[in-house]
């Protein structure tokens, strides 16, 4: 019997869940966002400008959803200039249309906020009766806005690790968030190492049982037919029942959807023991696990690799697949748990 793990009776949608607009420091309005990303394919756009959370429902249509968040960064203290100092942002994405209050705001904003989001402060809803949240770069701070994005409604994700120089010591210590930035195409077009899966595998084998996706991070400051442009470099393939708000973001919750720098997953199931995965042509295949049972699939001499297969044991805790193109770009499945999708 088949148990699919994704489903085959849904649409996929294509989504940038991580985009930066002239609402803070991107160089494109969010009119001139949603002509870009419409032309390239994609029906979804979160409008993550940093530090304020603002809505765009005038942008949406029958073919195009704005989803509303924000990014929040908390950066280790000192006087060294900022590239020397480490860093954490996190992408918040309100689950619910007519959510509009902005959580762990500060009314001395000037301390957070720059570029041009110190022009949208008045825009800015926020819960008058709470105190002023002061960041603070450690562990336990960050882990804590984390689970209260979580709280306050919102789908979290942890991003860029690459250019925000964290390390294990770092990010080992977050928690709580639904999904990791395995690979952010802004970063990677221009030079970070933001290919991420060990950073996933990290979270992964501390029992965090977390999602991945794609993004673009674009602040579309390289031309958009340079190879260092930002947009459409990562994004995220989201299998919704409609494009309607509510519909994709409990998508996001379920982890239905897969992450990619440009290869396709059409289909991924369960059967006698087995993993199959059917792609876009692929150079290699890639079955990872928590415990040592990595496998790999090439093309057969002459033959194009579209479908793989790999054996599933109950004590390899947790296992995603991998597919690389023939310029090395990556689609990557969520983790699944073995104690959960191996039940009858």
């Amino acid at each position: 019997m088949k148990k699919y793990l994704l489903r085959q009776d849904l649409p996929f949608f294509k989504s940038n869940l991580h985009c930066h607009s002239t609402v803070s420091d991107g160089l494109k309005t969010p009119e001139e966002l949603k002509k870009i990303y419409q032309d390239k394919g994609y029906s979804i756009l979160a409008y993550t400008d940093h530090d304020v959370f603002i809505f765009h429902d005038d942008l949406a249509d029958e073919n195009f959803l704005p989803l509303h968040g924000f990014e929040m960064e908390i950066t280790e203290p000192g006087d060294k200039p900022f590239r020397q100092r480490k860093t954490c942002h996190i992408c918040l994405i309100a689950l619910e249309k007519d959510h509009k209050i902005q959580p762990m705001w500060h009314r001395r904003y000037e301390n957070y906020l720059f570029a041009n989001a110190l022009k949208y402060v008045d825009q800015v809803q926020f819960d008058e009766s709470l105190p002023d949240y002061e960041r603070r770069y450690d562990g336990q701070c960050i882990s804590e806005m984390i689970q209260e994005g979580r709280k306050q409604g919102f789908f979290v994700t942890y991003n860029h690790p690459g250019w925000s120089k964290e390390r294990y010591p770092q990010y080992s210590e977050y928690s709580g968030m639904h999904a990791f930035e395995i690979m952010n195409g802004g970063c990677i077009v221009a030079g970070f190492d933001d290919y991420n899966p060990r950073v996933y595998d990290d979270f992964l084998d501390q029992g965090k049982r977390i999602y991945c996706i794609g993004a673009d991070d674009n602040h579309n400051v390289s031309p958009l037919d340079s190879p260092r442009s930002s947009s459409g470099a990562a994004f995220t393939m989201i299998q919704a029942e409609t494009l309607e708000y509510r519909a994709v973001t409990r998508a996001l919750e379920a982890g239905n959807f897969y992450a990619s720098q440009g290869p396709e997953i059409h289909a991924l199931w369960l059967e006698d023991g087995l993993v199959h995965i059917r792609c876009s042509e692929a150079a290699a295949i890639c079955y990872h696990a928590a415990a040592r049972s990595d496998g790999i699939a090439y093309p057969e001499e002459g033959k194009p690799l579209t479908e793989a297969a790999f054996p599933v044991r109950a004590d390899d805790g947790w296992f995603r697949l991998e597919v690389r193109d023939k310029r090395g770009m990556h689609a990557c499945t969520n983790a699944y748990f073995t104690d959960e999708v191996l039940k009858d």
